[in-house]
């Protein structure tokens, strides 16, 4: 009986192209990566920086989700996810880790009304020393070559932190669970209230997810007048904490 054989059955024998990977991404990177999907997505930018010629090179949201080589790679973690939501994730801790560094790029598109809308391509960067020497030029206008890829009217978007990137600096490694919840934050309340609830509580030393969900809903169910921070001179220094600490961690904070 002949049995299929499973598995890599190895390198061809024929003359490879070798990938260049700092040696810092085994010596300080690799043992920080949890994610395998992210671990793939970041060996795959790599290649794909390699294979790419010129002083100043990046890698454009799009093309890499329409990569199928890099989406068969996904296809098969964390369950039964689309390999594209997967790559989301991947791309969202790539940047929260600061291993790829995103730009944003709008650009008014028209439409057959001749109405124009606003486009917008996210552009990834390795984070080195090129890599963050190509943002600033690009941030001053003085960047031509990529600029030349560039329409026009387009203009740099300033992106505020996304809610990923605030989870992992203040809070802790994110998990697929995490992500979930972190997206359904985004899909409810505006980036300021997001912000600003972590900010409280960070200022609080209460760095839970829990405590930051509590504290939107609060202000979703009670409503949030002005600045969170500056209350009127006759209240007390338990009512202005009480303003925004939620219900339920009151009790245990301000005692």
């Amino acid at each position: 009986m002949v049995h299929q054989q499973s598995g890599f059955i190895g390198f061809p024998d024929v003359k490879m192209k070798p990938v260049v990977i700092p040696d810092h991404f085994f010596t300080e990177l690799l043992a920080q990566i949890d994610d395998l999907a992210e671990l793939k997505l970041i060996l795959h930018c790599f290649w794909l920086l390699n294979e790419q010629s010129g002083e100043f090179r990046y890698l454009r949201g799009v093309d890499l989700r329409e990569d199928e080589t890099l989406l068969g790679s996904l296809a098969n973690e964390q369950g039964l996810r689309a390999p594209e939501a997967v790559l989301e994730d991947a791309l969202q801790r790539a940047v929260a880790r600061n291993v790829l560094l995103r730009l944003e790029i709008e650009s008014p598109t028209a439409t057959p009304a001749t109405d124009e809308r606003a486009t917008v391509e996210d552009w990834y960067f390795m984070n080195t020393v090129k890599g963050r020497q190509t943002i600033a030029l690009v941030r001053q206008g003085k960047l031509h070559e990529l600029q030349s890829a560039i329409p026009e009217e387009a203009r740099l978007r300033v992106e505020r932190p996304n809610i990923f990137v605030l989870y992992e600096q203040n809070i802790g490694l994110m998990t697929p669970l995490i992500a979930d919840q972190l997206r359904d934050l985004e899909k409810t309340y505006t980036p300021e209230w997001i912000e600003e609830a972590f900010e409280i509580a960070v200022s609080r030393n209460k760095r839970s997810l829990r405590y930051i969900q509590a504290i939107l809903k609060r202000w979703e169910t009670e409503g949030k007048q002005g600045d969170t921070y500056e209350t009127s001179g006759r209240s007390t220094e338990s009512e202005r904490k009480r303003k925004y600490i939620p219900d339920e961690f009151a009790d245990i904070i301000i005692g």
